[in-house]
């Protein structure tokens, strides 16, 4: 998109909103006289008017979506002759589908708690010593990178040239300096899956810093000073105050990384194409639905898969919600 297209896409849709919210003053105005001091219908009117469109755009772009799925995961793979379970049959017996859910289990294991745990260490002593911002922002940096680009990047740090060529990958730039043998890294199974979370928490520990630095100002400092008094060691006071006060924000960050880690693809598209018994339900998705043809079917199975695997994060957030607002 050039300059000038992304300037009149702003314009045009600042200039809608505009206008929209002007005729809804409008339109809200004219109901509300026509009867006066009804504050039951007034209420109507406002939501009809300024919540009715975003129930619209809900409905058409997550709601719809999600039922069409449904229906499609029971159809033939150009969604038209009805074949029941046939495609969540095929699911369970076939070996790719089985191996992506061991590794999307391995990503739900791995980088949400190492992202945390890092964050939440790095904000901890960042705030120790003098240059401590200036180390926080040099981690955050990488939240501004497209996942795809930290693919990119990471695949010159893996890169592989053959034992006789000289090495451009900064890993194996080190591994040959030390007399050893250089490897093609992205090949080796299991452990090129653990070189790929590696890059998902490169990213996803500068926002488990930011937020667990805001949230270790909140902390009393006359908690800390008091358990310092009582000779309590620094490390006694972390896991004893520091930890118990941050449980939701651990809980919150967690969340947050382990439905990005569900949905993980860029990295892998990137990086190894799912190959090389590295792919998950997200690259296994990508490969049913749009490639060789394509199968709506199947493809749909996957896809809603990933629903089920969101759903109870979500249900479980939901209700500790609800359980804050009771207390």
């Amino acid at each position: 998109m050039s300059f000038f297209s992304l300037i009149t896409t702003m314009f045009l849709g600042v200039l809608f909103f505009i206008i929209y919210f002007s005729v809804s003053n409008f339109i809200l105005d004219y109901f509300i006289r026509l009867k006066k001091d009804n504050f039951e219908y007034e209420n109507v009117v406002r939501v009809l008017i300024f919540i009715l469109p975003a129930l619209l755009v809900l409905f058409l772009f997550i709601i719809y979506p999600v039922f069409e799925t449904v229906r499609l995961s029971f159809y033939d793979k150009f969604g038209r002759d009805f074949v029941g379970w046939d495609n969540y049959v095929w699911a369970i017996n076939d070996p790719n589908f089985r191996r992506s859910i061991l590794n999307n289990l391995g990503w739900l294991l791995i980088v949400p708690t190492m992202s945390t745990f890092l964050g939440l260490i790095i904000a901890s002593l960042a705030d120790k010593i003098w240059w401590g911002s200036i180390a926080k922002s040099i981690i955050f940096m990488p939240m501004a990178i497209s996942f795809v680009g930290a693919g990119v990047i990471w695949k010159f740090i893996y890169d592989y040239r053959g034992p006789g060529d000289q090495q451009i990958g900064l890993l194996n730039a080190i591994i040959v300096s030390l007399g050893m043998e250089p490897q093609a890294w992205l090949t080796i199974s299991i452990w090129n899956n653990l070189f790929l979370m590696a890059i998902m928490i490169w990213i996803q520990t500068g926002l488990a810093l930011v937020i667990f630095s805001a949230a270790l100002r909140g902390i009393p400092n006359e908690t800390i000073e008091a358990a310092r008094i009582d000779g309590a060691s620094e490390f006694r006071i972390f896991l004893s105050i520091i930890i118990p006060y941050l449980e939701q924000t651990i809980l919150v960050i967690w969340t947050i990384i382990t439905i990005l880690v569900l949905k993980v693809f860029d990295i892998i598209y990137a990086m190894t194409n799912g190959e090389w018994q590295t792919e998950v339900l997200a690259n296994l998705m990508y490969d049913w639905m749009f490639r060789g043809g394509g199968d709506s079917g199947r493809g749909s199975v996957l896809a809603f898969c990933i629903m089920i695997g969101v759903i109870p994060i979500l249900v479980w957030n939901l209700y500790r919600h609800k359980q804050e607002q009771t207390v």
